[in-house]
């Protein structure tokens, strides 16, 4: 049984997020000691081994993006233990593994035979859903690994242009799927996620005319706006990469 499953209830998450923060704050301390010898690097290694450790930072990730949104929202049943966490998301993030080495370590993954990887398909997901620098986009990192064939041998260069032609044809779906669903224009819903993520403002007169050619009242108006943010909000804050957008959260109430 996973980690995730056992975490029953906000109750029980809200506690994990606490007590692997505080893990995590002191192995980051251990790790800044420079004068530990071999025997207790190894006793260290033992008590907490880098693979079980790297599986408790996916989760705590995971976690704390759920019970952050529900603090985001405000939901009226969200309990005191999840209002008062605070995250510490930069405890996460590993000042070694960046954007471009991940993108090389995709490309070593892709050239290796199996018996000579140093690193699984599943150790490689595992390194990345672990890092809060990738908990925007981590997804569709992981969607990208997915998708490629074992051995194939692309150069990096190659795996930076598949990766964003790949994130390209994943965003164009996810605006044609949220654009069907509404009743909206493709075009005009792709503008207007531009528009909002170029000034990093959510504008609600134009999320208005965005809706204008539907015709409606303005109850049902009112009602199209909340069913479309719940599709658009989650989608702008991943294209925001963590920058905060102006007027946004007034949806997520």
């Amino acid at each position: 049984m996973s980690i995730t499953t056992n975490l029953k209830g906000d109750a029980a998450r809200s506690q994990f997020v606490n007590l692997f923060k505080n893990v995590q704050r002191l192995k980051t301390q251990l790790d800044q000691y420079t004068d530990l010898d071999e025997e207790q690097k190894e006793k260290i290694e033992t008590l907490i081994p880098k693979e079980q450790m790297q599986g408790f930072k996916g989760v705590y990730l995971e976690t704390a993006q759920r019970l952050k949104a529900q603090q985001r929202r405000g939901d009226k049943d969200t309990t005191p233990e999840v209002q008062e966490l605070d995250f510490e998301f930069a405890l996460f993030a590993s000042e070694v593994i960046d954007y471009d080495y991940i993108m090389k370590l995709i490309a070593e993954y892709s050239q290796t035979q199996p018996e000579k990887r140093e690193m699984s398909r599943q150790q490689l997901i595992g390194l990345i859903r672990s890092d809060a620098k990738f908990m925007n986009e981590g997804e569709d990192i992981v969607a990208y690994i997915n998708s490629l064939e074992e051995g194939v041998g692309l150069s990096e260069q190659h795996i930076h242009e598949g990766y964003e032609s790949f994130k390209e044809e994943k965003h164009a779906e996810e605006m044609t799927e949220i654009a069907e669903k509404h009743g909206l224009d493709v075009t005009e819903l792709q503008d207007f996620i531009d528009n909002t993520l170029r000034r990093m403002i959510f504008d609600d007169e134009e999320l208005s005319t965005l809706l204008s050619p539907l015709g409606l009242d303005w109850k049902a108006r009112a009602q199209k706006k909340l069913a479309l943010m719940e599709n658009l909000s989650p989608l702008l804050r991943k294209r925001g990469a963590g920058r905060v957008i102006s007027g946004l959260s007034a949806y997520e109430q």
